[in-house]
C-alpha cells in the first residue's frame, strides 16, 4: 500500500522485504568479514579458526506477551533463540551480550527473575554474559542479545551449499510452540472474557514447554560431528518450515521437494490442532519458533542419517527450475510460499 505522500506502507513490504531493502547496498570492506548478511549469522576470519555473530531483538507485545510468560521463561528464551542461530552455522556458542530496555512498571524483583533465565540458559549451554548495556522505555520492554561462537575454518555450513539430489532432513518434530501459542491466546481470551476462569492447561506440558522454554539444538551438532556428517547447507527453524526451506533453496540457488507425510507432527500438536480446526500439517509448516534444525546431507549419507533418532529425511533437493513443492499422500504437488512469521504483517 502506498500513502498520500507516495511512501510504501511497512506492512506492504514486509519482514524480509524490509531487510532486502535496509541491507542491499552494504560491501564489506575488511578482510576479516568474510559474510555479513544474508545466513543464521555473520562470520569473522580472526586467524586460526572463525568467529560466528548473531544478534536477535524481542518486544513485548509482538515477541511475547508477560501475561503468560514467566520472566525466568523469557530470560532463558531469548538466549535459546541466538543460540539456535549459532548451531545453525555449526558453530559453538561461547558468550552473549545482552542488552534490555525497560519502562518503569517494571520493579527490581521482576528484572532479577529474568536474569535468572538468563543466567541458567548460560550455564547449561557453557557460555559466558561478557556484557550489555540498559536502558529506559516508555513502554513496555525489549530485550537484544548478540551471541558469539566459533568454528575451526572448515566447519561453517551455510545456508548456501545444497546441492542437487542432497537429503531434506529437519531435527525433532514441528509445529508444537506454534500451537503452544495458540492455547496460550485461547485461555488468555477465555479469561479475560469470563474475568474469573482459569487457564485450562493440564495435558498440554510439551507445547507449552516448546514455546515458553525452548532449547537449541546443541545435541545434534554434536551428534553430526560424531557420524562425520558435514551438512551441505543448514538454517533454524524460526519462522516456519516453509519459510526457512524458501531461504535455504534461494541462497543455494536450488528446488525443492519436501515429502507431507514424512514431516514430523507430535501427538500433542495433533491434539491441539484438531480442538482448534486447524490442519496439523498447516501448524508444521507455517508455525514458527521451533528452534530445530533444517539442513541438507547428500545422498551417500542416507544410511547414516537414517540411522539417527531425532533427524526425519523430509525430502531432496532439486534443479531451481524445477520450482519448490510439497507432495502429498496423493502424489500432487503444492507450491511451496512462505507463509510463516512476519512481525510487520498480520499473522
Amino acid at each position: 500500500m502506498i500513502d498520500k505522500e507516495g511512501k510504501n506502507d511497512l506492512k506492504n513490504l514486509g519482514e524480509f522485504g524490509l531487510i532486502h531493502l535496509i541491507t542491499k547496498n552494504i560491501k564489506l570492506k575488511n578482510q576479516s568479514s568474510l559474510v555479513g548478511v544474508g545466513d543464521d549469522a555473520a562470520i569473522l576470519d580472526m586467524g586460526n579458526q572463525l568467529t560466528v555473530i548473531t544478534t536477535d531483538m524481542l518486544t513485548e507485545g509482538i515477541h511475547f506477551n508477560l501475561v503468560y510468560t514467566p520472566l525466568k521463561h523469557l530470560g532463558y528464551k531469548s538466549v535459546i533463540v541466538n543460540l539456535s542461530d549459532i548451531y545453525a552455522m555449526n558453530a559453538i556458542p561461547t558468550q552473549i551480550l545482552v542488552s534490555i530496555a525497560i519502562s518503569s512498571r517494571f520493579t527490581t524483583e521482576m528484572i532479577e527473575e529474568l536474569y535468572e533465565g538468563i543466567h541458567l540458559a548460560c550455564s547449561v549451554y557453557g557460555v559466558d554474559l561478557i556484557g550489555g548495556d540498559t536502558t529506559s522505555s516508555l513502554i513496555g520492554m525489549t530485550i537484544c542479545i548478540t551471541a558469539i561462537g566459533a568454528a575451526p575454518k572448515g566447519k561453517i555450513v551455510y545456508r548456501s551449499g545444497a546441492q542437487e539430489n542432497d537429503l531434506v532432513c529437519v531435527t525433532g518434530d514441528l509445529g508444537a510452540a506454534f500451537m503452544g501459542l495458540q492455547l496460550l491466546e485461547r485461555e488468555l481470551k477465555v479469561f479475560d472474557k469470563s474475568g474469573s476462569i482459569q487457564p485450562e492447561l493440564e495435558g498440554y506440558d510439551y507445547i507449552l514447554e516448546r514455546q515458553l522454554k525452548p532449547e537449541a539444538r546443541r545435541d545434534i551438532i554434536n551428534l553430526l560431528a560424531e557420524m562425520e556428517i558435514h551438512p551441505t547447507s543448514m538454517i533454524d527453524i524460526s519462522d516456519g518450515l516453509s519459510s526457512e526451506i524458501l531461504h535455504l533453496c534461494e541462497s543455494s540457488e536450488t528446488g525443492c521437494k519436501i515429502y507431507a507425510d514424512k514431516i514430523p507432527i507430535a501427538g500433542e500438536t495433533r491434539k491441539m490442532a484438531e480442538e482448534l480446526n486447524i490442519e496439523p500439517l498447516t501448524t508444521a509448516i507455517n508455525g514458527g519458533e521451533d528452534y530445530e534444525l533444517l539442513f541438507t546431507v547428500p545422498s551417500k549419507d542416507i544410511d547414516k542419517i537414517s540411522s539417527l533418532n531425532g533427524i526425519s529425511i523430509i525430502g531432496h533437493i532439486t534443479k531451481k527450475s524445477e520450482g519448490n513443492y510439497l507432495v502429498t499422500p496423493d502424489a500432487s504437488l503444492v507450491e511451496i510460499f512462505a507463509l510463516g512469521w512476519n512481525s510487520f504483517k498480520t499473522n
